[in-house]
């Protein structure tokens, strides 16, 4: 199993716009749809790779962990759904509604805002502040497929809990690893080479 880490955008980065479709509901979503909460958390993940399936079950948790609270979670798919079916809308979809994600799962079928993101695995964890800076960016925690490490996401909820609580985030932070994004031939960017 091929391990790929995050790219580790610079903090303070603005985030990029998106406009993307819920495979859900088809609703779209935009960063504008987010702007009443004072956290913003994107998340790049699909469903075949076993590190998303590893952590899946604490991704819908902390949905609902913070649903009371004033953060938005928006997790985005990027993968070439041709040469991986898995992670087609329809696919996405089910992955959904079985694990009760209570936010909108995005499909980015141009790859386009992986990219803006330099988007580099799945999982990849992104953390804005209310003015859409970048605090955090890198793994949920030190768990990983077959390391014994219980699944906790205590990283992102450090990162998370600290900007609720109008702290600064820990700038010591490690990368998220996992699969690498499966781009269209042809459409890599240049980090991801």
């Amino acid at each position: 199993m091929a391990v790929t880490p995050s790219t580790m955008l610079a903090l303070g980065t603005i985030a990029p716009a998106f406009f993307l479709t819920n495979v859900v509901d088809n609703k779209t979503y935009s960063l504008d749809s987010f702007k009443d909460k004072k956290v913003l958390v994107v998340m790049f993940i699909c469903r075949h790779c076993p590190f998303v399936v590893h952590v899946r079950h604490e991704l819908a948790k902390l949905g609902k962990d913070y649903a009371n609270k004033s953060v938005a979670f928006v997790a985005i798919s990027s993968n070439d759904a041709e040469k991986y079916p898995l992670d087609a809308p329809d696919k996405l979809k089910e992955m959904a509604l079985e694990l009760g994600f209570t936010f909108p799962l995005l499909y980015d079928e141009s790859q386009e805002v992986a990219k803006a993101y330099s988007a580099a695995c799945t999982p990849d964890f992104f953390v804005f502040d209310q003015q859409r800076k970048l605090v955090y960016r890198g793994q949920l925690d030190d768990s990983r497929p077959n390391n014994g490490k219980p699944v906790t996401g205590k990283d992102l909820r450090a990162a998370i809990d600290a900007v609720l609580a109008g702290k600064p985030v820990n700038p010591d932070q490690k990368p998220s690893a996992g699969c690498n994004i499966k781009w269209k031939p042809g459409n890599e960017p240049p980090y991801a080479r």
